[in-house]
């Protein structure tokens, strides 16, 4: 499967794609905004992928990893929480190296995304939550037609102290 985007391609998850996913699975970084709290194996990450042949509707997720124009893999989407009947998904979106960001390939991404979802899920909402410090996420989202509906308060716990998350959300017309 592969959806075409503006500056990049969003494609399946691959076999090739287990070693990517190590280095950015296991970076403490990222595991700020994902909620992960431990690494992730290899082999952990074999068996993602061999889920991920599996449709959406089956898993009720889906990564697709973000393609550069050059074929070059920058980052990720994660689909989540699908739920056909209420017509609605969850999205997160990583796009790992300092030096790719900044390039609009994560807005590509999420235009695509928002595309394909409607068009061939027939979602109506797609929603995200982000700590309420990640500037740059709130404005990727709101650039996109997301709008803020919520905060948990105290939801997210650091180092340094609780965190706010926000909630948005993008309802299609």
């Amino acid at each position: 499967m592969m959806i075409d985007a503006v500056k990049c391609t969003l494609r399946a998850v691959e076999q090739s794609d287990v070693e990517i996913m190590y280095r950015w699975e296991n970076d403490p970084e990222v595991w700020r905004v994902s909620g992960t709290t431990s690494p992730f194996s290899r082999d952990q990450l074999q068996r993602f992928v061999d889920q991920q042949r599996f449709d959406i509707y089956a898993t009720r997720q889906l990564r697709l990893i973000i393609d550069d124009m050059r074929g070059r893999s920058v980052g990720a989407v994660d689909l989540f929480d699908f739920d056909p009947q209420m017509r609605r998904l969850g999205i997160g979106i990583l796009v790992y190296d300092e030096s790719d960001r900044r390039h609009g390939y994560a807005s590509a991404a999420v235009a695509a995304v928002q595309r394909y979802a409607r068009q061939t899920l027939g979602i109506h909402q797609i929603w995200c939550s982000m700590e309420a410090s990640n500037r740059a996420s709130m404005a990727l989202f709101r650039s996109a037609g997301f709008e803020e509906c919520g905060c948990r308060r105290d939801w997210i716990w650091t180092p340094d102290g609780y965190r706010d998350e926000i909630i948005m959300q993008w309802i299609a017309e």
